[in-house]
This record gives structure tokens, sequence and C-alpha cells, in this order.
């Protein structure tokens, strides 16, 4: 049958849609730009029709989120595979858990959990052939667009129709709510200082025919400052932000020296301003495919000379990096640093970088530390790490040991904290630090 026979048979208004969910059953819903927030408001609006709802999250591009509010722990239970502004409030209280894992196997921990029931997802209006596109976070959708028991689509005309495995067709979706609402967008960062000197440092590292992964913020956006001058680079990342927009612009990144999916940029999910959404409206240059393949270590490594470079919010002088507790509450998450840092160190001629600022609290804590704190953990192992970069140089770890990693690591440290850190060396190492 005719997808455009059946259309107008599947649409609703939001607060039905919901109503066909069931209670006990589990809900995915799509995260970053492709976060569905007509079906969300909607599922908050209809709570006291549920009991017994699992709902599986990842990151949001709002501050609150309406289903997470106090009080909807009666109805909704949280599970956040990394955290953001709009859950870690609720994990922190106790009206939702954090689920870790490698981003890789995001799908796989959710097969594992028994599946998912219900996916709610934003979808581009069709093409004449009915497919549409689910837009700028699909992760994990390829995997159960096709398990789901039931698929509700918010068609939103605002939403970037994005190229490779985002595509969806009418017939397989369930349920259709029209409703247009603006993409949100990440403010555009100012880059400090130190971020500029940390980003001049990693950009040091890159050389002409690299492919790169890169993340959002003020030192990825510096890195991005320093690359123009740099040959026929390639793209395989999580996430895509504005800073690549250029970079392809200006055939800067070209992928020609890919050694997998050349010409082609990859990411599985992408957030920042209507300048990143604009141009990846209907580009065949970029393609999201599922984290399963992004992210998968043994896929990233088959990149010749990949760059994988990260942040931290903690790096002990034996190389160990805790990127996601801050005083013993989960911050963030594991999500695919580990993925992008194994898979740099895997390929051939790769190299992975860990960069942050020295100091935190506006130089009142110190980022490079003796121990990782009490109740924090280790996202990433010291046997994995290969580059730490701060405003100060660049310490390089792989291959050293116990006692070389730590002078490295203080060589790079802040001034201030310097000497409290030679303390830790001369009682660990039975030596004075020259």
């Amino acid at each position: 049958m005719d997808w455009k026979t059946t259309y107008h048979g599947k649409i609703l208004t939001a607060d039905e849609a919901i109503l066909h969910i069931k209670s006990g059953e589990t809900i995915s819903i799509a995260h970053v730009g492709s976060e569905p927030y007509a079906l969300v408001d909607a599922l908050a609006r209809n709570a006291a029709a549920f009991q017994d709802i699992d709902i599986h999250f990842l990151l949001s591009l709002r501050k609150e989120a309406p289903h997470l509010a106090p009080g909807m722990e009666k109805h909704f239970r949280l599970f956040g595979f990394f955290l953001g502004g709009s859950t870690r409030g609720p994990v922190a209280e106790g009206r939702g858990e954090y689920l870790p894992g490698f981003f890789h196997m995001y799908p796989s921990l959710l097969d594992a959990r028994g599946g998912v029931d219900v996916l709610l997802i934003s979808v581009s209006e069709p093409d004449e052939h009915g497919y549409c596109s689910m837009g700028l976070g699909i992760d994990h959708l390829p995997r159960f667009k096709d398990k789901a028991r039931l698929i509700i689509a918010q068609m939103n005309k605002n939403l970037p129709r994005v190229m490779g495995e985002s595509f969806i067709h009418l017939r397989d979706i369930d349920i259709i709510v029209e409703e247009d609402r603006p993409i949100l967008e990440l403010p555009s960062v100012v880059i400090t200082g130190v971020e500029r000197k940390i980003g001049e440092y990693c950009a040091s590292l890159v050389n002409d025919g690299d492919t790169l992964q890169l993340g959002i913020g003020g030192i990825p956006d510096a890195v991005v400052t320093f690359l123009k001058d740099k040959k026929d680079l390639g793209l395989h990342t999580e996430m895509a932000a504005d800073g690549v927009v250029d970079l392809i612009k200006s055939g800067v990144i070209n992928n020609k020296r890919k050694t997998i999916n050349r010409g082609k940029s990859i990411a599985t999910f992408a957030a920042g301003t209507k300048k990143l959404y604009d141009f990846l409206d209907n580009n065949p240059v970029f393609e999201l495919r599922g984290v399963d393949y992004v992210n998968d270590p043994y896929v990233i490594a088959q990149n010749d000379n990949m760059v994988s470079i990260n942040s931290a919010i903690q790096v002990d002088l034996m190389g160990q990096i805790n990127a996601e507790v801050v005083k013993g509450m989960q911050f963030s998450g594991v999500g695919g640093q580990v993925d992008f840092i194994r898979g740099a160190t895997m390929s051939k001629g790769g190299r992975a970088i860990i960069a942050l600022p020295s100091t935190a609290a506006g130089g009142k804590i110190s980022k490079i530390v003796p121990f990782i704190d009490h109740g924090a953990c280790v996202t990433t192992p010291r046997t994995e790490v290969n580059y730490v970069i701060t405003e100060y140089g660049i310490a390089q770890l792989w291959g050293k040991t116990l006692r070389e990693r730590a002078k490295a690591l203080i060589a790079i440290a802040h001034p201030d904290f310097r000497e409290e850190l030679a303390e830790e060396y001369e009682r660990r190492f039975f030596e004075k630090l020259n």
C-alpha cells in the first residue's frame, strides 16, 4: 500500500499518542537535537495514567525535564546513561539511576536489560518516497527502530534531514504527532586564553592526513582554530559541533585520506547552533551512523592516524583519568571517551589526548592530583593514556614508568600546586624532584 494512503490515519495529538504506551513498558527517548519535546511534555502531563515505566535517556539540551520533576518517580523510573543539567538532580536525589557503560555498547546494554518497548523520536517531513530523517541524535535508534513494539514520532519541519543511518520509513512509524518546534541550540562558546593555549598544544600533535575525534566546548573549539593550515584531515567522531563546519567548508577536512568511509565525515549525533544544523541538512558529505558502529574501538582503529581529543575532571600522578564524578557525585558519564582512546591507541599511527585546564574553581583546585578523589572513579585506566595536555605543556605518558609519569604530569601542573605534588612524589618514590 502506498504510504500516502495511510499517512493521515496515523496522525494523533501528543496526548492521544502517549496514551498508547502501557504501564510496565520501557521507553527510550531520542536525545540532544532529536529530542521530541512535544512527546516528552505530553508524557509529563499524562503521568497519572502510568505506573512502572522505565525511561532510558541520554542528554537533553533543555535545562529542565518535566517528566523528571519531583513526584514523577511515582510513575517513571529514569535510567540515565550520560548525565546532564536536567538529569544530575534526579539521580543525585535518588529519583533516578545512573547506568554506567561504554557508549558503543549502549544498544547491547539496553538489550541486556530487556530491550525497548517504545521509541519516542523526532523526524523530518517525509520525502517523496516516504522516508523521514531521525535528525541529529540517532546513536541507538538504528538498532531499535525495527524491534520496538511502538514508535511514536514527532514530525517537525525544523528538524534537519541528516544523511546516513538516520532514515525511517513512514510505514515503520506507528503514530505521528505533527508539531513544529524550534531545534534547541547550544550557546556559542567563548574561548579563554587557557583554552586557546591548550588548543595550540593539541593541534601541534595533529598532522596532515590525520582523522580526528573532537567534542564540544572551549578546548575543542580552540583546537579547531589551529587546524586551518592542515591538509586532508578526516572526521570520525562521536559528536559533531559547530567547529567542524568551517573546516569542512574550507576543505581542511575532506576525508580524502581516511582508511574507511573515505570522503565522508562520520558521527553518531550532532549538537550546536543553527549554523551546524543548516550545514548538515541534506548534505551528502556528512553521515550519522549507529553508535555501535561509530564508537566501536575496532571500527575507530581502522582509521590510520586516528587522533582522539577528550577532557577530564582529574588526572592523578599515575595517569588515571576521572572524567565523570565531582565531589563524589555522578556529574556526566563514561560516554565515548574510552571508546575513542582505545580505538586511537590501536590505530596505526594513532594518538589519544586528554586535554584539560590545570585548575578549576577559579584556580583554587588543581586538576592534576596525587590521588583521584575518594568516591570518584577511574574512567580511563592509566594503561591507555597517551598524552595529557594543560596550558603548561604536553606530558607524554605512553611507555613511561610510574616515576616518569609523575614527573611529566607535575611539570604541566599549575605552578601553585607543584610543590604539593612534589612532596607526594618524594613520599612515593623516595627521591627529591629536580
